[in-house]
């Protein structure tokens, strides 16, 4: 875990890069999500820029975090990599740390998260006495972070804006969002993914908590989109020292964006009305680069080669335009 020692923690977070504001030959569309900038080429590709902007309970937070972009983009195209065999996925190359090119299919508006342990929005919903979450009973007597019985799917609805709203498989059907043939599929296909995670992690001495997975389809076909396996999308606990802490009811040590969401709430935030995002000082947003890095590490086992700020925009630009001249 570490920073490169030629910048120091102010020259970083200068050069992060928060946003991008590119014209491509063929463009036909832009979108700005809460962390990435989407590019769409004659509305057949995505030129998807994974930017240092950082989000929690659904608000981008005011700094932006080095090196996040990078970690994101080569996690998520390593487990993109790893999964073709159990379902086709967007990804077509990565021209640049921070950049992914890939098909566009139409987003089916659904989260399929996975869950393994009591952990995040499933604990905070236990510990307030719900039992019940997306339709999946959860049984009585656990703790924080224990394991489930069995992983469970809890869905979430896609919000264009706002909070993403939980949903049951019941709930998908009666809103006939997707057919009873395409949930069976992708229910089936989330837990080989979380299997398949979950056996990459535990080679890694890692613990694989819970993630999310998203889904698009295009001539009936389904397809994996977005990130897979990120610590933007999944939570991770170490596996050495999991049940150990768990016995002396001690929070697990894990690679997550939690650490920010707890921050957050112990600012007096967690994005409802009226409530005001605090200050992220810079020994915090260091932090965070640090947790990321981390992660990235202990998942590949390679250390983390920091790509360079100097002339990113250039480089970006440069890159994707190359990688772009293939489909022309």
């Amino acid at each position: 875990m570490h920073i490169p020692k030629d910048m120091n923690s102010a020259a970083i977070q200068m050069k992060a890069l928060t946003s991008t504001n590119y014209f491509f030959k063929n463009q036909t569309n832009f979108y700005r999500g809460k962390v990435r900038d989407v590019y769409t080429i004659k509305d057949d590709l995505l030129v998807v820029i994974a930017c240092d902007r950082i989000s929690a309970f659904d608000h981008v937070l005011p700094r932006s975090i080095p090196f996040k972009g990078q970690v994101l983009t080569e996690i998520a195209s390593l487990f993109l990599d790893n999964t073709t065999d159990i379902i086709p996925n967007w990804k077509i190359s990565t021209p640049d740390p921070q950049v992914t090119i890939g098909h566009r299919f139409d987003a089916i508006p659904i989260e399929f998260v996975v869950r393994q342990y009591l952990t995040g929005h499933a604990w905070r919903v236990y510990k307030e006495g719900g039992r019940k979450l997306c339709g999946n009973k959860l049984p009585e007597g656990l703790k924080e972070n224990d394991r489930l019985p069995a992983p469970i799917i809890t869905p979430a609805t896609k919000a264009v804006s706002g909070h993403d709203e939980d949903i049951s498989l019941k709930e998908i059907l009666n809103q006939k969002l997707i057919s009873q043939k395409q949930l069976d599929k992708l229910v089936e296909t989330a837990f080989a993914l979380f299997k398949r995670g979950t056996e990459f992690a535990e080679k890694r001495d890692l613990i694989l908590v819970d993630t999310k997975y998203e889904f698009g389809k295009k001539d009936n076909k389904l397809f994996l989109i977005d990130e897979v396996h990120t610590p933007d999308s999944s939570r991770f606990f170490y596996l050495d020292s999991f049940t150990d802490l768990q016995k002396k009811g001690k929070p697990q040590r894990q690679l997550s964006k939690e650490f920010v969401r707890e921050w957050l709430m112990e600012h007096d935030f967690q994005g409802l009305k009226g409530q005001v995002l605090p200050d992220m000082p810079d020994e915090f947003v260091q932090s965070i680069t640090a947790r990321y890095t981390e992660l990235y590490e202990a998942m590949t086992g390679m250390e983390l080669n920091y790509r360079s700020y100097d002339n990113i925009m250039d480089d970006i630009e440069n890159a994707i335009n190359n990688e772009l001249t293939k489909f022309e």
